[in-house]
């Protein structure tokens, strides 16, 4: 690799189609840990928007997972079997894993991967108007990373969710403007 990155020649070299039988595989969930599911789901409802698409408790093993996403609540099916293979069919969905006992733990707190050691860094929502949902968010409390109109790179921001994990906000029709 040069010091520009990838080029687009390498990148032709190393990308190439998927063997056919992943033609119907889709990026399903994402799991991030939450120490109080209570703020979080605030936090991913009230403030991003997103619905609770199902819960799914796991007693024995002391644990619930928490299923989200951009859907009409008068989709979700009533019966739990369809509810279930409904929720795991929809696409980019946020699944939040919570210990159940962790919200009581203050010396709990789990890494949000943009501090050493690096590694996951952050989801993306995408929003018609970056600076109307910062306003939002300021108006909300919310954590700010980076505001819209800070460092080099404007028009889109970054947040924290209850736990630290970073949300970068943007809006697709000002994508191009940043990477041009």
């Amino acid at each position: 690799m040069s010091d520009k990155g990838l080029s687009d020649e390498a990148m032709a070299a190393v990308c190439k189609d998927g063997n056919p039988i992943t033609k119907d595989f889709m990026m399903q969930q994402t799991m991030l840990r939450v120490k109080d599911p209570v703020k979080s789901l605030d936090f991913y409802t009230r403030i991003l928007g997103m619905t609770l698409l199902q819960k799914i408790d796991f007693p024995s093993m002391r644990f619930s997972l928490f299923f989200l996403g951009y859907e009409d609540k008068k989709e979700i099916p009533v019966d739990v079997k369809e509810k279930t293979a409904w929720t795991f069919s929809r696409r980019a969905t946020l699944e939040l894993t919570h210990n159940w006992g962790s919200e009581s733990d203050d010396s709990l707190s789990y890494h949000n991967g943009n501090s050493d050691p690096r590694g996951f860094g952050h989801l993306g929502i995408a929003v018609p108007d970056v600076y109307a949902a910062c306003k939002l968010f300021e108006e909300e409390g919310v954590t700010f990373v980076k505001k819209a109109d800070d460092g080099k790179m404007k028009g889109l921001a970054f947040i924290q969710d209850p736990d630290g994990y970073w949300i970068e906000i943007l809006s697709p029709n000002n994508m191009v403007t940043l990477t041009c």
